[in-house]
């Protein structure tokens, strides 16, 4: 743990580190990162492993005889825990999972947004009915929480206020997930201890090596967990097992005349995103329709899909987002003096996908507490409502809300 105490940053204290005897509980997953979580700490005599199972319908065999992945992972997380020598619990959050996350991503889609599940999972499961079990097992704030995501929670030096820790960028920004993690409890944050995010990919498989430990050359897991390697190979179809067919037209609008063309037809808004290329056969002997198109809106009061031509077709690049529902991750308020001070010194981004670019925001507007404006430096490609707009002030996240419109 020395190497995660070392990296420090400026204006925060190093990293917690829990006394010898207290409970410290590790999501085992069956993959390297969070493996080497649990070797880093297995000195320690009261520290537990659990498994979580979210999702048991698996989308990822290619063969029926195939083992399901949930099953697969068990499997190494069992192992790990053995070779450590510490006990580990199965949980299963199916139900929460489905119900705080599955279906109200499926309700979204089917309004024509564009949500993130990730975000929801490490809202309310991992660090939500996950945390409530532990409270019930070990107490309210009786135990620390290690998982292995790429972020770091931090306390503030200078904060006046009792534990108020920050979540913070990974150290390696190439597998940083702290946009995923910025809707987690602001109140968890003081129990959460985030080891990985000190380090790099290579330095945790090379540690994981050294340490014997069998996930050390698994490959990472990708995609949305209850689609990953998905036999069918596009998330499109897994969504038609679930949500309605509701026909609309696919259509062009010439920008100075206004006419409309009806191009063909799709199966719901949920069927493509903002900026996807569309497979449509539109007359290439015409030089006005030559060339790839791409979804530029979702007209969600006439069911239709706008496409324009072009991959950089300026339809499809905005510079303002209108933000609902942000969640502030902090025990203080978002203070007007704070943002000011970022955007005077040019320190305030925002990203509305993971391990994108960070955008320059350069003004902002509060409708209320917890909507806002937000003006940004440069247009960017692509920005559906639906999407988390998640703030940053340098490496800190200030929270985040979800994208109402883009304009």
């Amino acid at each position: 743990m020395e190497i995660c105490r070392n990296r420090t940053v400026p204006g925060y204290k190093l990293q917690k580190m829990p006394s010898k005897f207290d409970n410290i509980v590790v999501g085992i997953s069956g993959g390297v990162d969070s493996s080497l979580c649990a070797a880093l700490f297995a000195g320690y005599p009261n520290l537990h492993g659990v498994y979580m199972q979210n999702w048991g319908k698996d989308q990822s065999l290619t063969k029926p005889e195939e083992e399901p992945c949930y099953e697969r992972d068990w499997k190494d997380a069992q192992k790990v825990a053995k070779h450590l020598n510490i006990p580990i619990d199965f949980v299963n959050f199916e139900k929460d999972y489905w119900l705080k996350v599955f279906e109200p991503m499926l309700e979204q889609y089917n309004l024509g947004y564009t949500p993130n599940p990730d975000v929801g999972c490490n809202k309310f499961v991992k660090f939500g009915s996950l945390m409530d079990h532990l409270d019930e097992k070990f107490g309210k704030d009786n135990y620390w929480l290690v998982m292995g995501h790429y972020a770091r929670v931090l306390e503030y030096e200078n904060s006046k206020e009792k534990d108020n820790n920050h979540l913070l960028r990974a150290f390696y920004g190439k597998k940083d997930q702290s946009y995923y993690l910025s809707q987690v409890p602001v109140s968890a944050l003081k129990q959460i201890i985030l080891p990985i995010g000190h380090l790099t990919k290579p330095e945790v498989r090379d540690m994981a090596s050294e340490l014997n430990l069998h996930t050390s050359t698994k490959p990472d897991s990708q995609g949305i967990c209850f689609v990953n390697n998905s036999q069918h190979g596009k998330f499109k179809n897994f969504l038609q097992e679930y949500l309605p067919s509701e026909p609309g037209n696919i259509v062009t609008i010439d920008r100075e005349t206004g006419e409309k063309k009806v191009w063909g037809q799709h199966s719901g808004l949920w069927s493509y995103t903002i900026g996807q290329k569309i497979g449509l056969s539109l007359p290439q002997g015409d030089p006005r329709y030559q060339g790839a198109w791409y979804v530029s809106d979702k007209r969600r009061d006439t069911g239709e899909i706008v496409i324009v031509k072009g991959r950089d077709n300026e339809e499809l690049y905005s510079d303002s987002v209108h933000v609902k529902h942000f969640k502030i991750l902090s025990q203080e308020n978002l203070s007007d003096s704070l943002l000011n001070e970022s955007i005077k010194n040019g320190t305030l981004y925002m990203q509305f996908r993971s391990l994108q670019k960070p955008v320059k925001a350069i003004a902002y507007q509060w409708v209320n507490h917890n909507e806002f404006s937000l003006k940004l430096a440069s247009k960017e490609r692509a920005m559906a409502p639906g999407q988390y707009c998640c703030l940053y002030s340098n490496d800190r996240v200030l929270g985040s809300g979800i994208i109402d419109s883009v304009n």
